[in-house]
């Protein structure tokens, strides 16, 4: 078997592709290349295998990732986790990630601070879903994300608010309001978007790029603008 093929076969596996080919416009070189880069996520998945708390399947993780306590981690199978990436899995639930989970270069998931108090409640991802480059996803009042869930770039998710209530004493001492983040199955969340505290997005909604969620989203709606409202149902279409 050549080196193109064991490596097909390799990528097949991880399940991210029904089907998978090099490109016939790559030569030895470049294949040869992504074999090296392909290896080195591997080996440094084992590493991430060792010291999380439960992983099946292969684990890819690319260079400058920052897993910190690990032993919060829950994973099922084929997670890639891309170059830059940052989790903060101290939390009261942990992260819990389901099968075939990508967490997109640059993307941090924070559910706490790095100072050891205000522990947040964490992060849930079903199977078949993705967070894109650049997200902050700031689940310290809990956010759960269904299955086949697509988030794109730059997507920011805040699970608290501060509290600023009275005018005499700085914002920043008064701490903060921690409200659930629910995304159901099967959302597009497009680039750009923000979602606030204690929103639900139904099941099978599309959130427009550049869209500011700060209310509950019914299933199968359509919604854009700063704040998001409804513009179409997909049901509709």
């Amino acid at each position: 078997m050549t080196i193109a093929k064991i490596i097909e076969s390799i990528v097949l596996r991880i399940g991210k592709h029904n089907s998978y080919s090099f490109n016939q416009g790559m030569n030895s070189r470049e294949i040869m290349a992504f074999g090296l880069h392909l290896t080195s996520w591997f080996i440094r998945g084992i590493s991430l295998k060792l010291r999380a708390k439960h992983t099946k399947g292969l684990v890819l993780v690319g260079s400058q990732v920052k897993i910190r306590y690990a032993n919060n981690l829950r994973a099922g199978r084929n997670l890639i986790i891309e170059d830059g990436v940052e989790v903060m899995a101290l939390s009261k639930n942990g992260i819990s990630l389901g099968d075939n989970v990508t967490l997109g270069a640059m993307s941090t998931i924070k559910p706490s601070n790095y100072y050891g108090h205000n522990i947040g409640i964490g992060l849930t991802m079903g199977n078949n879903s993705n967070i894109g480059r650049y997200s902050y996803i700031g689940c310290s009042g809990g956010i759960n994300i269904g299955s086949n869930v697509m988030i794109s770039p730059r997507v920011s998710m805040y699970a608290e608010n501060h509290v600023f209530d009275n005018i005499h004493i700085p914002m920043k001492q008064q701490g903060v309001e921690r409200k659930e983040i629910n995304i159901l199955d099967n959302c597009w969340i497009a680039g750009n978007s923000v979602i606030l505290a204690g929103v639900t997005i139904g099941e099978g909604s599309i959130v427009a790029a550049g869209s500011v969620v700060t209310k509950d989203v019914p299933p199968y709606s359509i919604v854009a603008g700063s704040p998001a409202k409804i513009i179409s149902n997909r049901k509709d279409l």
